[in-house]
């Protein structure tokens, strides 16, 4: 891994795959907020598992932000090669924009795609960062496992879900 990663200063992203039309405009604000709350805590570095829905969402929040302090690095932490081989066209073409823009890219396994190379990644997001941005919706899914392995190794989870109106600061 090239140096610039600092699991003190890292945050990383979990969230389900679908996001209803309605709460889109929601989350994209949440996440804005979010990642400007933290870098001003900072936190510097910012890992996405590159799936199609949320981790999208986040990453290119984390790109507007970097628009505006150059500080700020998206490290896109992918399960394995050839992620993006069942996708539409179109979202493979978004996808190669954020690999990219991206600071760094991790294949935390080099094969095609494998049973557990899911799980794979996200405990790699876990022990590599200090807190984890979800948004979670509904348990029973990779994204409450991962919640709940984070919340097991002691990390800050923030579900952005839970953030309405800035009443709470969204942890779990």
């Amino acid at each position: 891994m090239t140096g610039i990663h600092n699991k003190p200063n890292t945050a990383a992203f979990t969230g389900h795959r679908i996001i209803a039309k309605s709460e889109l405009a929601h989350v994209k604000e949440a996440l804005d907020e979010t990642i400007g709350s933290l870098t001003d805590k900072g936190i510097t570095l910012y890992m996405v598992g590159g799936a199609l829905g949320f981790d999208t969402l986040a990453a290119t929040a984390v790109l507007k932000a970097r628009e505006h302090n150059p500080n700020i690095r998206l490290l896109m932490a992918l399960p394995c090669a050839e992620q993006d081989s069942r996708w539409r066209e179109s979202d493979k073409q978004f996808y190669r924009h954020l690999l990219n823009n991206a600071d760094e890219i991790i294949y935390v396994s080099e094969q095609p795609y494998f049973k557990g190379c899911m799980e794979k990644r996200n405990r790699y997001l876990v022990e590599h960062s200090s807190i984890l941005v979800a948004y979670m919706t509904y348990g029973r899914s990779g994204t409450s496992q991962t919640v709940r392995l984070a919340l097991e190794n002691g990390l800050t989870v923030i579900n952005i879900k839970n953030k309405e109106g800035g009443d709470d600061n969204g942890a779990v």
